[in-house]
């Protein structure tokens, strides 16, 4: 959530770093809001003020034992008259929150200007700045190559949930689950990230303050006779664990990584990526997670991305680092990474991994603070997220990397540990 503060001191420049979204927001309906409130508190407070020299006055003129009725009136109204306007009050705080919780971030001033994901920046490629190679034989997507294989059954996920879901057979669970362990393993064990396995259901509450709620209500999956949603990203549960607290600065920066299933409606994407395993409606992800001093979170933005860089360089799998521009930003990121993983099977780059620094605008949402050792100041701490990294998609990136003419998949020489030894996927007959 933006700061109120901020926007009543520098509206213009707030209103120009919002309009290099591509969209225009109208604050108008804050400025509003902002100024009948303070209007009221200031009523507010005087009445408080008036009763309580009442109260005194009419202490002192009991002890000289003159008459205090006028007051004991004028004391008997206003009680009456200050529950109003603090009621009021209350509903107009309400008011002006609700309106403050449809804005964006506002974009870095480092963040390049554009319009959509054409305008992108693309920083760096790895191994090197070309574009991979072809292979001397046809490459074919992964959906083929999984169903050549028997490891993935797109059909099966129908009958049991629905388009969009998929079942994962033989070695293909077994590679999903070798992903995992082998990205968590790297995290906590090289990276120094403390693992967290948090529940896959949350509250309103924690939706609201990582920026889901209420603007992306119709994405989430929620559950029928209790008021929890199933999590889109592990980033909500993960980053709610500072909710309401206070984190003493010599404990910072504070580093997570966690392993969930998440859960999208996919709600914008309709006709997009129909087949395959780019786009489903459940699918793992490894999530990273940083909680940090204000000063501190544009560096941990940089080496957040780097571990999750290193998770595909260690799985040997070509990749490209992209900076978004202020059009193609999330709604709760003032500066993002992508990194776009190269698909051979599709011709092209794929996100794989969105690494964002959100400043200190979930923790607003959230009150989420840090005390300083120096002068024992309470401040708002930054947050950072990112996917180190989505699980199906890198799946889907080994299978079109790694294929060979005859049909087989090789496993890279990192996870070979993590499938028992098994080297080659052959297909099946």
């Amino acid at each position: 959530m933006l700061d109120l503060k901020k926007i009543r001191d520098n509206p213009q420049w707030v209103e120009e770093r919002l309009a290099s979204r591509g969209r225009a927001y109208n604050l108008q309906k804050v400025y509003q809001l902002e100024a009948a409130k303070r209007a009221l508190q200031t009523e507010t407070e005087n009445l408080q003020a008036r009763r309580n020299a009442i109260s005194r006055q009419i202490g002192q003129l009991k002890g000289k034992g003159q008459d205090v009725s006028a007051l004991m009136a004028e004391m008997v109204q206003c009680g009456p008259q200050l529950q109003e306007l603090q009621q009021q009050l209350a509903t107009m705080e309400s008011e002006l929150l609700a309106v403050l919780a449809e804005l964006p971030n506002l974009p870095d001033e480092t963040v390049p200007l554009g319009r959509d994901e054409q305008d992108n920046l693309e920083i760096c490629r790895w191994p090197d700045e070309q574009q991979p190679a072809r292979k001397a034989f046809e490459e074919l997507p992964h959906w083929e190559i999984g169903q050549r294989l028997g490891i993935l059954d797109f059909d099966a996920g129908i009958l049991v949930a629905g388009a969009r879901f998929t079942v994962l057979r033989g070695a293909g669970a077994r590679l999903n689950r070798a992903l995992i362990q082998f990205m968590l393993d790297l995290h906590s064990g090289e990276h120094g990230y403390t693992e967290i396995m948090p529940p896959f259901l949350v509250n309103r509450e924690s939706l609201f303050g990582t920026g889901q709620l209420p603007k992306f209500e119709e994405e989430l999956f929620a559950a029928r006779d209790d008021a929890l949603f199933l999590i889109p990203t592990a980033e909500v549960p993960v980053t709610n664990l500072v909710r309401g607290e206070i984190i003493e600065e010599e404990r910072l920066p504070l580093k997570f990584v966690a392993w969930t299933s998440c859960f999208r409606r996919e709600a914008g994407a309709a006709g997009r990526d129909t087949r395959g395993l780019i786009r489903q409606h459940q699918f793992d992800k490894v999530e990273l997670v940083w909680i940090t001093r204000p000063e501190e979170s544009g560096a941990a933005l940089e080496q957040l991305t780097r571990d999750a860089e290193q998770v595909l360089q260690r799985l040997e799998l070509p990749y490209r680092r992209v900076a978004l521009c202020t059009g193609d930003l999330g709604f709760a990121s003032c500066k993002t990474y992508d990194l776009e993983v190269w698909l051979p099977g599709q011709g092209c780059y794929r996100e794989i991994s969105s690494c964002s620094n959100t400043g200190d605008f979930q923790a607003r949402r959230m009150q989420a603070r840090l005390r300083r050792k120096e002068g024992r100041k309470v401040e708002l701490l930054h947050t950072l997220n990112g996917s180190g990294i989505a699980v199906g998609r890198t799946l889907v990136a080994l299978l079109e990397n790694f294929q060979q003419a005859d049909g087989s998949v090789v496993i890279p020489d990192a996870l070979r540990p993590y499938m028992g030894g098994v080297e080659i996927l052959r297909p099946q007959e």
